[in-house]
This record gives C-alpha cells, structure tokens and sequence, in this order.
C-alpha cells in the first residue's frame, strides 16, 4: 500500500481520491476487467468496485455488448501521471487505437479526481460525458450514490435515476467475484 501522502511541488498533501470506469466489448470480457483491475492495483490503492454491467453502447451499434465497472482508488499519481498509467495498460493489454465509440479490449477513463474540475487538450475532469451515460452512472451510483458532481453540483444517485438508457444496464450475474479481486488486489 502507497504511503498516505503525495507530494506535489514540494508540498505533503494527502492521497487523492479518484474514480475510474472499465468497459470491454471484446475477447474474454470479464478476464480483461481483472486484468485491467489487478494492473491498476499495482501502481494505485484500489478501495472499492462496483458490480459488473453488462450494456449496449451507443453510438457505433454494430459491436458486442459492453461489460463495465467504476472503482474508487486513493493514489499519489497526479491526473496526467493517472491518465498515462490507465494509457499504458490499455497498450499492455492490447488495446490499438481506432475510431470513436469503436470495440476495445479494455478502456479506462478518470470520471473523477478528488472535487477538481480539470480541463486540458487531452483530459477533461469531470469526464465530460459522465452525466449522459447510465453504463457509468449506475455503477458509479452503486459506490458512491452520495459523490456530488463538481461542475453539476447534483448527487451521483440522482443523475442515475434521471439518466436515459437504463434499461440498456443490466447487472452481470457470471463470473468472477469482483470483490475478491479487489480482495487480492489490496
């Protein structure tokens, strides 16, 4: 476990708290969501994971459904050195760039950094979507129903129950046991 403190132009300050969304569509589904889990787990403190969801994407429809997850992590990473680290997983994981909205073995996005509201040519946090996408909503909601949306300032379980496309999220009932990988992870 990471030392409870980041350091930051020479300044201690406590971990931050992040939340990332999983998603893949291709392969062994739930096998590149542990994967991706584990691989994170060695450079973050993983705190807590959602159940799996499975769901259709909108956008480009002629794909696999979706399996998906958010996990709260505490870490000493800063947002760009966070984002670079979710990059270089996908890439070891096998990830090719393609075209938007296109099947991926795995995909991580930041929804969340602590209350910052970020904004660079590569990194928009809150992610810039969150609020329209129940597959990340209602996992999300799952964990931390009570998260307030920094540039929104609504609560995470409300926008889940106002999201459109929740009956596109389905709960997966295979399986591995999130809980136990989080277990193993820590």
């Amino acid at each position: 476990m990471q030392d409870e403190r980041r350091h930051y132009q020479g300044c201690v300050s406590e971990l931050a708290t992040a939340y990332l969304c999983l998603g893949s569509n291709l392969g062994e589904r739930e096998e590149n969501l542990c994967q991706a889990l584990i691989l994170l787990s060695q450079k973050v403190n993983l705190e807590e994971v959602s159940s799996i969801y499975e769901s259709e994407l909108g956008g480009y429809k002629e794909q696999p459904l979706f399996l998906n997850l958010v996990c709260r992590i505490t870490t000493s990473l800063h947002t760009r050195e966070l984002l670079q680290l979710a990059k270089e997983i996908e890439t070891k994981m096998g990830r090719v760039p393609s075209f938007p909205n296109a099947p991926r073995l795995i995909d991580i996005d930041i929804l969340f950094y602590d209350n910052r509201i970020i904004k660079t040519h590569n990194l928009t946090i809150p992610h810039p979507r969150l609020k329209e996408r129940a597959f990340v909503l209602i996992p999300l909601a799952e964990i931390a129903p009570d998260l307030v949306h920094s540039k929104l300032g609504k609560s995470i379980a409300e926008l889940a129950k106002n999201v459109k496309g929740q009956n596109g999220v389905r709960k997966w009932t295979g399986g591995f046991d999130v809980s136990a990988i989080c277990g193993r992870a820590l």
